[in-house]
């Protein structure tokens, strides 16, 4: 079905879909996705395609996020703008010559942000990852791998290069030959 506007509607539809970034709009976005009771917020632009129960309390979802499969996002969360979690695979079929079939997934490609997580711009969770308790996962960060409690993550892929204490919320920094000690 095409919809036709006309060029006022069209101009009102353009204008509050790129400047409604705000407590009572993006409140309003989040009810209308069923989060009501939750404190959720839900940026302009933002596709979420999980279960509302699979969403804790006090979470926002950034600007053009997109979390899409069985992905469970834990309470007191901030994903940042242009954000994308998806759980799942697409497997090569040799059948068909492309990754076009979905297929039963290997193993287990669901994904967990835990409670407390901050996941800044641009930061990508592939299948299978578990976010532990308050990581902070810096901007443009390509998450792999599961992470443990207090991490602090960065690059493509990501790599831990910091924790923060849980005492304090103090930042403490890895230094080279301190993080090859530990690897």
């Amino acid at each position: 079905m095409q919809i036709e506007m006309d060029d006022e509607l069209f101009l009102q539809l353009t204008e509050y879909c790129n400047r409604s970034d705000n407590l009572v709009d993006n409140r309003r976005r989040a009810m209308a996705l069923g989060f009501e009771g939750k404190d959720v917020l839900v940026a302009p632009g933002s596709i979420i395609r999980i279960p509302k129960e699979q969403v804790g309390e006090n979470v926002f979802f950034g600007l053009y996020s997109y979390v899409n499969g069985n992905v469970t996002v834990g309470s007191n969360v901030l994903i940042g703008p242009h954000c994308s979690i998806a759980a799942g695979n697409h497997k090569y079929d040799p059948a068909t010559g492309w990754f076009s079939a979905r297929t039963e997934p290997d193993g287990d490609d669901s994904i967990v942000i835990g409670d407390g997580c901050w996941l800044a711009s641009k930061v990508t969770v592939t299948g299978g990852v578990k976010l532990g308790r308050a990581n902070l996962v810096c901007a443009g960060a390509v998450v792999t791998k599961s992470t443990p409690d207090y991490a602090i993550m960065a690059g493509i892929p990501a790599r831990q290069i910091g924790r923060i204490d849980p005492e304090s919320g103090e930042y403490v920094w890895f230094h080279k030959k301190e993080k090859e000690k530990d690897e």
